[in-house]
């Protein structure tokens, strides 16, 4: 929902951390927690692409082009996805910002109902994201997660539920994480920077069960919520 300014009423929520760091998981469970959006960049490019609109058939044809998708149309797509109206009070960011450009557009997309995001960073050692990462087996067949060190089937190699081959997604492979850890450090990590010291900016220990995680995370936005209204 907008103002008279054009810009949108609704508080966003961002969860900043480096690759393995259970950004996404936690923001899709918060979401459900709470009753509010959960508005990934994934899918707003799967849906403008599906939709063939001009914001899509503009990133469809970088991406096909092996290109990053550039600060500006990422924007849009994120500016036209908040004016919806379930983005009138709390919503979850995932994957937006990534780079201080980014954050920087979202502080004018917000205006001057808040103070600017609520903004969790998920800190974990970069060691442990290494084990996280190239220890975690995926099943082809139901898609559940484990961990070779961390959460192992019972029998190794083999899904407890379908008993399918487990595989190592091309993503998380050693040479791959760390180009992707390299990727954080150069593009998103500015953000704490850009973030830090301000009123609602948290920094929450990740390297614990993610229930834990969750629980704490709801009580820092009561928190937040109380004081963007004071």
């Amino acid at each position: 929902m907008s103002d008279d300014s054009g810009t949108t009423k609704g508080r966003a929520i961002v969860f900043l951390g480096p690759p393995g760091a259970g950004k996404g998981t936690q923001a899709k469970v918060i979401a459900e927690r709470l009753g509010v959006p959960h508005l990934s960049t994934g899918d707003m490019f799967r849906d403008h692409v599906a939709r063939g609109t001009e914001l899509g058939r503009q990133a469809r044809a970088i991406m096909e082009k092996g290109g990053l998708v550039p600060d500006e149309l990422v924007t849009a797509m994120v500016a036209s996805r908040i004016q919806a109206d379930d983005c009138r009070a709390d919503y979850i960011l995932d994957g937006f910002p990534r780079t201080v450009a980014q954050a920087k557009a979202l502080d004018d997309l917000i205006g001057g109902r808040w103070e600017g995001p609520v903004v969790i960073d998920l800190a974990v050692e970069y060691n442990k994201l290494i084990q996280r990462l190239t220890g975690r087996r995926s099943c082809p067949q139901c898609g559940a997660i484990y961990n070779v060190l961390l959460k192992p089937p019972a029998r190794e190699g083999v899904c407890d539920i379908d008993a399918a081959t487990l595989i190592q997604r091309k993503d998380d492979e050693e040479t791959v994480v760390r180009e992707r850890m390299v990727a954080y450090d150069a593009q998103t990590r500015p953000l704490l920077e850009f973030y830090g010291g301000r009123p609602l900016f948290f920094e929450v220990d990740g390297d614990r069960p993610p229930e834990q995680i969750t629980n704490t995370l709801c009580r820092l936005l009561v928190r937040a919520e109380g004081r963007a209204e004071s």
